[in-house]
């Protein structure tokens, strides 16, 4: 599991109802706040949408390995399915879906890479092991059986016995900037609470809208 108390966030919002909040960043560090007491596992997971070169979306499961103003932040290999999609279209969408909370907060926005030294500070913070298989896999790639990535792993582990396993070229992140953000709360009868967050742009202010269920 996730250390998601290491997630740097912005102060969390103390108001009760959620709808009546003004800012979305807030709202979202309120919840999440929740969720890392709640949730079993990973609450700090989140479904990530793109879309290939003919459109066909696509969507998996990431980590969220920290957020702030400026976006929201997951990490994997550039050459992956997600790193090309992303690469030919930068726009992404986001949910994250706390089961135990009965809610959750769809993010949809413009995707940047972060910068080498962001991409080499959170790869420091990775276990070994798992900078280990960043190198040995080549991702969303055909592999001809287990033993054959078994193979590759032993290869990377013997070369960084000792001393630091350095970030692979090939391995970096992305950062999602929202200009819509919607939060959904379960109610009794599927009379559920939702509210919308919109902006044109990063630098513009927020609207808000609250919608039907």
């Amino acid at each position: 599991m996730t250390d998601s108390s290491s997630i740097k966030h912005p102060a969390a919002l103390t108001s009760g109802d959620f709808t009546l909040a003004e800012e979305p960043f807030a709202l979202f560090a309120d919840w999440f706040g929740e969720a890392v007491k709640a949730e079993p596992n990973d609450p700090n997971a989140m479904a990530l949408a793109s879309v290939d070169a003919d459109g066909l979306p696509d969507v998996r499961m990431v980590l969220m390995k920290g957020y702030d103003a400026d976006g929201f932040v997951f990490y994997s290999h550039i050459a992956s399915q997600k790193g090309r999609e992303l690469a030919e279209n930068p726009r992404a969408a986001l949910l994250f879906h706390w089961k135990s909370l009965r809610r959750q907060v769809r993010i949809r926005g413009n995707v940047s890479p972060v910068t080498e030294a962001e991409a080499d500070a959170y790869f420091a913070t990775r276990p070994k092991q798992a900078q280990i298989g960043a190198w040995a896999s080549k991702q969303s790639q055909p592999l001809e059986s287990r033993f054959a990535f078994e193979q590759a792993i032993a290869k990377v582990a013997a070369k960084h016995i000792v001393g630091q396993v350095p970030r692979p070229p090939g391995w970096s992140g992305w950062r999602v900037a929202p200009v819509r953000f919607e939060f959904w709360h379960d109610r009794p009868f599927r009379l559920h609470d939702r509210i919308e967050f919109h902006r044109v742009a990063p630098d513009q202010p927020w609207s808000k809208t609250r919608l039907y269920p």
